[in-house]
């Protein structure tokens, strides 16, 4: 299956640029002198320095790649600029006659320099693991012997509610629950207890117990 193809705008730009540039450098190499094949080699030389240096750029971003990328775009330039009619083409200054002579030796020291630039990294050391700690000699230390426990103290079982402190008995409610424990003597014939007094009184349980103990 073919593959259509499809013209592309930023590729096509390229080219017209770079016709119209290579153009300028072959006018200006005439114009100082430069006939036949040689004005044709100058803008191939200025171009293919200029594509070397931004190749080694981008592998290698180093000073000498930058020097050389920006005296090729400066020849390039340059000359894209004077033959824009700031220079008297058919009579060119002495200054651009020499610089254009001098071109093929500066072009030839800086693609020498660039071929020859190592672009290989020593790749940085991989950091050293950071060292495991000698494990420390456990040192044995002499304890004191455990002492024996003490014997457990048996908790006092719970004092019953009637034998508890109760509170001061008023001598007038004594008089009455003697009265209360003759009746249920006569009735009954047996003495009262805690529960039928605290009954008949209407008082709480250990101050019915407190009664009691002073009727016997």
């Amino acid at each position: 299956m073919k593959r259509s193809i499809r013209p592309d705008a930023v590729l096509v730009q390229a080219v017209i640029a770079g016709a119209l540039s290579f153009a300028h450098l072959h006018d200006l190499a005439q114009a100082a002198g430069q006939t036949g094949w040689k004005a044709w080699a100058y803008p191939v030389s200025v171009d293919l320095l200029l594509v070397a240096a931004w190749r080694r750029l981008r592998a290698h971003r180093s000073r000498l790649a930058w020097c050389w990328f920006v005296v090729a775009l400066i020849a390039s330039l340059g000359a894209n600029i004077a033959t824009a009619g700031f220079l008297d083409m058919a009579h060119p200054p002495a200054l651009l006659r020499l610089g254009v002579a001098g071109w093929p030796a500066l072009a030839f020291l800086g693609g020498t320099l660039l071929a020859h630039q190592h672009t290989n990294h020593t790749p940085d050391p991989a950091p050293e693991p950071d060292p495991v700690p000698e494990p420390r000699p456990v040192v044995e230390v002499d304890r004191p012997e455990t002492p024996e426990p003490a014997p457990e103290i048996p908790e006092p079982e719970p004092v019953p509610a009637l034998a508890k402190a109760a509170p001061g008995v008023p001598p007038a409610l004594v008089d009455h629950a003697r009265k209360v424990a003759a009746d249920h003597r006569a009735r009954t014939g047996s003495e009262i207890d805690a529960a039928t007094l605290q009954a008949r009184l209407g008082v709480p349980e250990n101050l019915a117990g407190a009664i009691v103990a002073q009727l016997t």
